[in-house]
C-alpha cells in the first residue's frame, strides 16, 4: 500500500513539474493594448480656467467664532460658561440657583405623562412606542 501511494505522488509531482514548465516557456503577451500617445487640450491652452478663491472658515475656527462673543480675539470664562447659565436657566423652575431632581426630570416626567393615556402609571409597550424620538430627517438631494 505504501509502495502505491508512493507511486501516485511521483506521478503527480511529476504531472505537476510538467504544466509549470508548459506554463512558463508560453508566450507572454500584454492584456491590455498600447495606449494612444496624449495629445495637449487645445482649448483649455488658450482659455485658463480661474481656480475660486477659498475663504472658507475652518470647522475649528467657525467653533472659536461662536465662542469668542466680543470678537476680540480670546474667549474669556464667562464667554464660555453663557450657554450653561442658559440652559441652567431653562431648567430651574423655581428661579433659585438650585436644581432639584424633579426640575432636572421635568422633560422626562412629561413625556411619561402624556405616554400613559390610561393613567395607570406604567407605559405598555404601545404607550412606550410613543416617547420614542423621531428618525431624523434626510438630507435631499440637490441634484
Amino acid at each position: 500500500m505504501l509502495r502505491f501511494l508512493a507511486g501516485a505522488a511521483a506521478c503527480f509531482l511529476l504531472l505537476t513539474g510538467a504544466f509549470l514548465f508548459w506554463q512558463s516557456r508560453a508566450a507572454q503577451t500584454p492584456l491590455l493594448p498600447e495606449a494612444p500617445p496624449a495629445r495637449a487640450a487645445s482649448s483649455l491652452a488658450t482659455n485658463p480656467l480661474e481656480a475660486p478663491e477659498a475663504t472658507a472658515k475652518s470647522r475649528e475656527e467657525k467653533r472659536f467664532s461662536r465662542a469668542d462673543k466680543d470678537k476680540n480675539g480670546r474667549i474669556e470664562r464667562e464667554e464660555l460658561l453663557t450657554s450653561r447659565r442658559k440652559a441652567f436657566a431653562k431648567l430651574d423652575s423655581n428661579g433659585n440657583g438650585a436644581l432639584s431632581f424633579d426640575e432636572w426630570a421635568a422633560k422626562t416626567i412629561g413625556k411619561f405623562s402624556g405616554a400613559d393615556k390610561d393613567r395607570s402609571g406604567w407605559l405598555d409597550a404601545a404607550e412606550y412606542a410613543t416617547t420614542a424620538p423621531p428618525p431624523p430627517k434626510k438630507k435631499r438631494c440637490s441634484c
